[in-house]
């Protein structure tokens, strides 16, 4: 198979590569590997009957009451809603049980290492479809209140999402990415790979992720708010598209049951050099922000108006004839080499969904934009409604970038950086050895998942579209993914130059004051 004949090759290559690796600006030494820093466990000599992974295991505990937020589905299949409980609520009442033992391997009757009441649903949004669902976390005490637990390692937090690879044959895109994204990049969710069962019922390989919120003590986003002074020092908003389909709990609605606050910005197309205050560009033709943080019980109506003021002098300042001014325009109000990295690794992996979906902007404690990465189970080629080539570039015409790429020196930043990059973290043989080495790890967890949910590789499972894309074995997927990066890292090495055309003076001309 070609992937791994090239992570033998490699195994020189990533020799030097790491150790260039501290040359690298942004480079995060930090970051928990989870497949390379566990540690190593000896096979265990019970009977077969015995389930026993060396994974994390989390045990789910409903009562055999049905977990709420699946997708009801109409004869043309379009959604009509979602499932609630039995008394109408769209969260379920369940407890978690976690085996993590760091020397031997898990079995459902081991002692427990952590235990939760919690609150449960189904999240995603055409996730909620899959026979293998997606969960959102909520974690509470006996007295319904959050309580924050360190998962699996990961700092204390009563906020998280159960992804279960399935439209991801290859079970790794979220992990890997995230965890690359993590090594330059300021803040990428924490993830690690887990077995789940739900009342005893083996649900297959689980990757445990942060959710993208605020946290206490450096975890997660440095975001804050005091309500009785009417002050934030951060928030976060997150870029929904035109429909906004999620039950998660990362949303809390200011107005009860009823739609959170959202910022609506839209532009009249016909008027192409009108940017009005509440505006932005889409190449869609609107763009909805729903605010993430401050939650409900934080936020104040003063609080909601100053946050709605200040992101609109955001999008006034980007999205004028001073963008590219140097006091007026957007460069002091964002965090640049975030913008630029997160774009990158988004262009690279071609992920259809990023700048107009599942895309998180924040301000952080000083006072800068940031964008945080999310949601890579599309990417590479993996995107569920068409084909998307190696060849082309994509991020440009999304959101915030519209902008910034009419400006040369935010250009000519992406063009310096993608060159760093590709020393390490974008190199092929860094990849390739961090595909073999993370399948290497999970070992006979992917077997026993595929034994769960294999029936997805049959014809009448098919999520892509056109149909000969969807791979026919977990070696087939592996092996697309990895062709996929080869060939994005040919095409990128010979046209990542051509971005300048987007900056070009011919193609920005209409956007500068001085030239009208």
């Amino acid at each position: 198979m070609k992937y791994k004949i090239i992570g033998i090759l490699a195994c020189l290559m990533i020799l030097t590569a790491s150790l260039l690796a501290p040359l690298i600006p942004g480079s995060v030494s930090d970051r928990y590997h989870q497949h390379l820093e566990a540690h190593e466990k000896q096979p265990c000599s019970h009977d077969a009957d015995t389930f026993c992974t060396h994974l994390p295991l989390v045990l789910i505990e409903t009562g055999g009451a049905e977990i709420p937020g699946k997708a009801i589905l109409g004869p043309d299949g379009s959604s009509l809603g979602y499932t609630q409980t039995a008394d109408g609520q769209d969260q379920l009442s369940a407890q978690i049980t976690i085996i993590d033992q760091a020397d031997v391997n898990n079995h459902p009757a081991d002692l427990a290492t952590l235990q939760s009441e919690m609150l449960i649903n189904v999240r995603g949004r055409s996730s909620r479809a899959f026979d293998k669902s997606n969960y959102a976390i909520r974690l509470v005490d006996e007295n319904g209140e959050n309580n924050k637990l360190p998962l699996l390692g990961m700092d204390a937090h009563h906020e998280w999402a159960l992804h279960g690879p399935y439209l991801d044959k290859t079970l790794i895109r979220n992990y890997m990415w995230y965890n690359i994204a993590g090594e330059f990049m300021d803040y990428s969710p924490n993830v690690r790979f887990c077995e789940v069962m739900l009342n005893g019922e083996y649900m297959g390989l689980y990757v445990m992720t942060e959710t993208v919120t605020a946290g206490d003590d450096g975890a997660r986003l440095s975001l804050s708010v005091n309500e009785k002074n009417n002050h934030y020092s951060g928030y976060l908003v997150e870029l929904v598209g035109d429909n906004k389909e999620d039950l998660s709990f990362v949303l809390p609605s200011l107005y009860g049951n009823e739609k959170q606050p959202s910022f609506t910005f839209s532009v009249d197309e016909s008027r192409e050099k009108l940017f009005a205050p509440y505006s932005t560009f889409s190449y869609r033709s609107s763009v909805i922000f729903e605010l993430s943080y401050p939650g409900r019980k934080s936020l104040t109506d003063s609080l909601l108006k100053s946050i709605e003021q200040d992101l609109s002098d955001f999008q006034k300042a980007l999205y004028s004839y001073d963008y590219d001014d140097p006091q007026l325009g957007y460069a002091n109000k964002i965090d640049i080499q975030n913008f630029v990295d997160y774009f990158l690794i988004n262009e690279f992996t071609a992920n259809n969904d990023a700048g107009w979906l599942s895309t998180f902007i924040y301000k952080d404690l000083d006072g800068k934009y940031r964008l945080c990465i999310w949601d890579f189970n599309s990417s590479c080629d993996n995107y569920r409604d068409s084909l998307i080539t190696p060849q082309g570039f994509h991020m440009h015409m999304k959101s915030f970038f519209y902008m910034l790429f009419k400006d040369e020196a935010f250009v000519e930043k992406v063009i310096n950086r993608y060159w760093v990059l590709r020393e390490k973290y974008l190199n092929e043989a860094y990849l390739y050895q961090y595909v073999d080495r993370v399948i290497a790890y999970l070992g006979p967890a992917i077997e026993r998942n595929w034994e769960k949910w294999g029936h997805s590789f049959e014809s009448d499972y098919d999520q892509l579209i056109p149909t000969s894309r969807n791979p026919r074995s977990f070696e087939d997927a592996v092996q697309q993914m990895t062709e996929y990066i080869d060939a994005r890292i040919e095409w990128m090495d010979q046209n990542i130059t051509s971005l300048r055309q987007y900056s070009a003076e011919s193609k920005v001309k209409k956007f500068n004051k001085d030239a009208n």
